[in-house]
């Protein structure tokens, strides 16, 4: 059992769980190193974390934990890029950068489907993205983006509403 140390079953979780994580990341962002740094932070957190894991004696799973470490790994790793990347010079114009979502949800999903999901506002967007996009539940969503469970239904109820009405 990986909570105990057990490298053997760490190895085990990894030959699991890693290419699916993976390919996850990689529909977030293009950079294979940036993946490839995530992925070996996650499964760090994982080995020195396994034994906090509360998992199913709270309605959670292995696979939305691991996903929730490695999305919040994906972010750091944005905001780190973002912090040391320089402007270009000829930038004249200042204006608000699309955010890192926002530029994987550009590359994943076009035509009126994605100009529906980039019109969403980002909170119902978000909600959208993990159950739908990503394939989560709506429990692994909640514990993600830090929500209750019935404010990730309300959300998703009110972002499929939208999007019904952007593409009717």
């Amino acid at each position: 059992m990986v909570a105990r140390g057990d490298r053997a079953a760490f190895e085990e979780l990894y030959r699991r769980t890693s290419p699916w994580l993976a390919v996850r990341l990689r529909r977030r962002c293009g950079d294979e190193q940036i993946v490839a740094e995530v992925m070996q932070e996650t499964y760090l957190a994982v080995w020195r974390a396994a034994g906090a894991f509360a998992g199913t004696a709270v309605g959670g799973s292995a696979t939305g934990w691991l996903w929730t470490i490695a999305a919040r790994r994906l972010v750091d790793a944005f905001r780190r890029r973002a912090h040391h990347a320089q402007p270009p010079p000829a930038a004249a114009v200042p204006g608000a950068a699309p955010a890192a979502d926002e530029e994987a949800l550009a590359s994943d999903v076009g035509g009126e489907v994605g100009d529906a999901l980039r019109c969403l506002a980002p909170e119902l967007r978000q909600v959208l993205q993990a159950l739908v996009l990503d394939g989560m539940s709506v429990r692994e969503t909640a514990v993600l983006l830090g929500l209750p469970e019935g404010t990730v239904k309300t959300r998703a109820r009110r972002a499929r509403i939208a999007m019904r009405r952007a593409l009717t």
